[in-house]
């Protein structure tokens, strides 16, 4: 469903990913990990479209179409969700107008169909209707952004989801309901990429049949199955690493 082919991508001039090539099935969860500046949010915002993300050579195919020159408008209809590290704060916007307008706009379902799912969908994400009436993300805690987030996918149910650090920022109630969640869309058939630090927040997800990447200095050096997080967890990426130098 998702072809990586090469991708180089540069951002104000300096090359940050160096040859990226990933393959994703439809429905499968692949895990990306490594150190801080490792190039995994880049590859995130590539995929999305991020405009501030140059792509130097190579190129990003979905469902069978090149997408490389795509904005990120249209790589949403067609089924790319990014749910953000650090979500933007979006003033004057209440929660309920903005989640309306994305049923709408990308699912066509009717405003008021959508009213009552949103709030049905919202409680399960510990969300009132109190609220769903506040702006998006404006005074909101670490958790309560990602939550929010979530409930994004949850109701847009995307071909592909994108995840760039669900787990930070978060507490570890919200962390639970947060993996239970990704879980939930990962059975329903939602092909993911989840880029984390820890392993901690596959603790209510089948980890049986998920691809794991490690990715340090703008390239993927490391790809394999749980047991690389495990090596991860208990050794840190310098184990990783010294078996790749």
């Amino acid at each position: 469903m998702l072809k990586i082919e090469d991708l180089r991508v540069a951002i104000e001039g300096k090359e940050i990913l160096h040859g990226v090539n990933v393959m994703v099935n439809p429905g499968e969860l692949h895990v990306v990990m490594g150190p801080n500046g490792s190039g995994k949010s880049t590859l995130a915002l590539t995929i999305a479209g991020h405009p501030r993300y140059e792509v130097v050579r190579g190129k990003i195919l979905f469902d069978g179409e090149e997408i490389t020159s795509l904005g990120p408008d249209e790589r949403a209809r067609r089924g790319i969700f990014l749910a953000f590290q650090v979500p933007p704060e979006v003033k004057g916007v209440r929660i309920i107008d903005f989640l309306q307008q994305v049923l709408t706009e990308l699912k066509g379902i009717d405003p008021a169909e959508a009213y009552e799912l949103i709030e049905e969908r919202a409680r399960e994400l510990w969300f009132t209707e109190e609220d769903l009436r506040r702006y998006v993300n404006v005074g909101f805690s670490g958790g309560e952004k990602k939550r929010l987030e979530l409930l994004q996918a949850l109701l847009v149910e995307p071909k592909l989801l994108i995840l760039d650090e669900p787990d930070s920022g978060v507490d570890v109630d919200s962390l639970s309901v947060i993996s239970r969640k990704i879980e939930e869309l990962h059975k329903k058939g939602t092909a993911i990429i989840l880029i984390t630090h820890y392993g901690r927040i596959l603790a209510h997800i089948d980890t049986d049949y998920l691809k794991v990447h490690v990715m340090k200095d703008g390239r993927i050096v490391r790809t394999g199955s749980k047991e690389l997080i495990e090596v991860i967890e208990r050794e840190g990426f310098k184990a990783v690493f010294s078996e790749v130098e």
